[in-house]
């Protein structure tokens, strides 16, 4: 039985066919309708889905073929609430007063309801099923971010492809060395990307995107047709 890629949630691998499942969603489909989705069931994910999405991840372009990413996916309860338990006021500090000022000044509805969801997911971390830590191994002493985020990418597709619900999220690096060694990442392997993943409670869908022929040049970029930003930090 193949789950429905909106909101179904199999318990176990026995209701899935895991070599099928999220093979048929069209690449630029899937591109268009990964919006972040953070409000997620507490229902259990089959660790062979799991890997899955990080094998999609795997594919990502890295300099040198040097393929430097590493996965932990934690979904001991007791690891989560603890991860948790120190995301939230971190998070708590950095939304608030962008949501009060948001709501003074009356920004964009669809801004307000994307803090509001960022606000619920850090305060529901703990009920995600999985939280997936992307990290991988230094060169120079630099982490490998432009391997690293691509890699985080392919996993957000892949789980828009079989009906998981994910986000992005690089705060949990406020207390970063802390957690690294609490799923015991060593020094030269930190975590940068912290995605939640669990069954979605709403459904994926395209999300609200200016046209890019607001965005798109050729040969020279034109400041005069673009609309000033109003920063929302």
């Amino acid at each position: 039985m193949t789950p429905s890629p909106s909101h179904e949630s199999p318990a176990s691998d026995l209701d899935i066919d895991i070599d099928a499942i999220g093979e048929e969603l069209p690449l630029l489909e899937g591109l268009r309708t990964a919006r972040a989705i953070r409000r997620l069931k507490p229902d259990p994910v089959p660790r062979s889905l799991i890997r899955k999405v990080c094998e999609a991840g795997t594919f990502a372009p890295s300099g040198g073929n040097r393929q430097p990413w590493m996965f932990v996916a934690v979904d001991d309860a007791e690891k989560r609430r603890w991860i948790a338990d120190r995301y939230r006021p971190v998070f708590q500090k950095y939304i608030g007063p962008a949501i009060e000022r948001g709501e003074r000044e009356n920004f964009a509805p669809h801004l307000l309801r994307n803090m509001r969801a960022s606000l619920y997911l850090a305060e529901h971390l703990h009920e995600a099923p999985v939280h997936l830590f992307i990290a991988g191994f230094t060169r120079r002493n630099e982490a490998q971010l432009q391997a690293i985020y691509p890699c985080a990418q392919n996993v957000l597709l892949a789980c828009r492809a079989v009906g998981l619900g994910a986000s992005f999220t690089t705060l949990h690096r406020a207390f970063g060395e802390e957690c690294d060694r609490m799923i015991g990442l060593p020094e030269n392997i930190p975590s940068a990307v912290l995605i939640p993943i669990g069954w979605p409670l709403g459904k994926h869908g395209r999300p609200p995107r200016a046209s890019v022929d607001t965005k798109l040049f050729f040969n020279e970029f034109d400041a005069s047709t673009v609309e000033k930003e109003r920063p929302i930090g």
